[in-house]
């Protein structure tokens, strides 16, 4: 009896540095698990946007392969490598080139519509003019009418504007434009965009239309690359025999 306070006394100070030490021990598990789980959830939430990515991408491959069953000619799917839009060029750079079978002309269109056509072609990538490309022309018409008229690039770089369009002309927003198929370069039929403003000025002999794109332009990641007609082929392949 006389010992046990003595005891107890010595031992206080152990205890409680002992006590100190899992405190600190428990407190450095804490933060290290702590460390730990914020890492996996960083890298859980980085897999989870890489998969919404792959879906998205999923997504519009899907469409692009749907759009391209409507073509009986052959199809590329390419991927867009870089975008410049700038008021003097307005224009992509495609991982496709000659030993794909890329040609200079070839349209370009994504799952929404005509996109522009290839202007360069290298070995292994080539460079494609976009549609609001001020040098870039295309012909087209009004689905609901069937007027032609020709669609140049815009002051903007996702605007379109038609072309020698007489002012009494039946033309309304919101009127679907496609491609005419004149020229035989591009399909007829496929969509170019939808009519957003019509101006008329007096004593002007043309009025001022602006088109939106249907095409994702200056924002597509993969494209696909239309070549020439299977009756276009045997015809090229006939003339080259003879």
């Amino acid at each position: 009896m006389l010992i046990y306070p003595v005891q107890v006394a010595v031992n206080v100070p152990v205890e409680f540095a002992v006590g100190m030490a899992d405190g600190l021990s428990s407190r450095a598990h804490l933060v290290e698990d702590n460390q730990r789980l914020r890492a996996e959830n960083l890298l859980l939430s980085a897999k989870s946007q890489r998969y919404s990515a792959l879906e998205d991408e999923n997504d519009r491959l899907r469409k692009l392969l749907d759009s391209s069953s409507a073509f009986q000619q052959e199809v590329v799917v390419a991927d867009v490598l870089a975008i410049e839009t700038t008021p003097a060029a307005r224009q992509i750079v495609v991982d496709k080139g000659a030993n794909q079978g890329v040609y200079v002309g070839q349209p370009m269109l994504d799952a929404y519509g005509v996109i522009g056509q290839i202007a360069h072609v290298s070995v292994f990538s080539s460079i494609g003019l976009l549609i609001t490309d001020p040098r870039h022309a295309l012909p087209v018409l009004l689905n609901r009418t069937g007027l032609r008229a020709i669609a140049v690039g815009g002051d903007l770089p996702d605007q379109l504007m038609l072309s020698f369009v007489a002012t009494n002309a039946d033309v309304r927003e919101g009127d679907l434009v496609v491609t005419s198929g004149l020229g035989g370069r591009f399909p007829a039929g496929y969509p170019v965009g939808r009519v957003k403003q019509v101006e008329t000025h007096t004593g002007d002999a043309f009025a001022t239309i602006v088109v939106d794109p249907s095409a994702k332009v200056g924002h597509s990641r993969e494209v696909m690359l239309v070549g020439p007609q299977a009756a276009d082929l045997g015809e090229e392949r006939v003339s080259q025999s003879r």
